[in-house]
């Protein structure tokens, strides 16, 4: 009587419940369960040590920064920062002559903001305020306002009204 080739291999393969039964431990001891313990078996046994008092930094000078900012202002962020740009890091008389002058919609806007900015100065620091410069200014994008404009053949493009949020920071002039 010659064994079928099928029941052969059958019999040749090992029982499932070896390998069932080692999955099943493998699943109950995880890496990480195992880590967490030894871990907090680590903590028990030596006591936590206290980190070196470090000694405090001799305190620098910081100089007094006067901030102003405008909100929701309607002028594409964009087109801001190209005024932004030209004005950054220049002392204030000549950042009111160079927006006093330039043909962009948004230097208006930042004139109005540094000129905030230099009242601020003068009325809530006891600063002079034609010895600042413009230490920083950034442009933020706002919120956008989305609007349709009707074309040819019923259709409808979008129009996006962008808007932004503008900050300036005055600081004295270094001598």
């Amino acid at each position: 009587m010659a064994q079928d080739p099928k029941k052969a291999k059958k019999a040749k393969r090992p029982t499932a419940k070896k390998a069932g039964g080692e999955k099943a431990e493998a699943k109950r001891a995880t890496p990480k369960k195992a880590a967490k313990k030894e871990a907090k078996a680590a903590e028990k046994k030596a006591p936590a040590k206290k980190a070196p008092e470090k000694k405090a930094a001799p305190k620098k000078h910081v100089p007094i920064v006067v901030r102003a900012s405008s909100r929701y202002v309607r002028v594409a962020p964009r087109k801001a920062r190209l005024v932004a740009d030209q004005v950054r890091g220049l002392h204030i008389d000549k950042a009111r002559a160079l927006l006093q002058f330039s043909p962009r919609g948004a230097a208006h806007d930042i004139g109005k903001l540094i000129e905030s900015a230099a009242s601020n100065a003068e009325n809530n620091h006891d600063l002079v305020a034609d010895e600042m410069r413009v230490a920083e200014i950034t442009v933020d994008e706002g919120p956008t306002l989305k609007r349709f404009r009707p074309r040819a053949l019923g259709r409808a493009t979008p129009i996006h009204k962008r808007t932004s949020h503008i900050a300036v920071a005055l600081s004295p002039e270094e001598d």
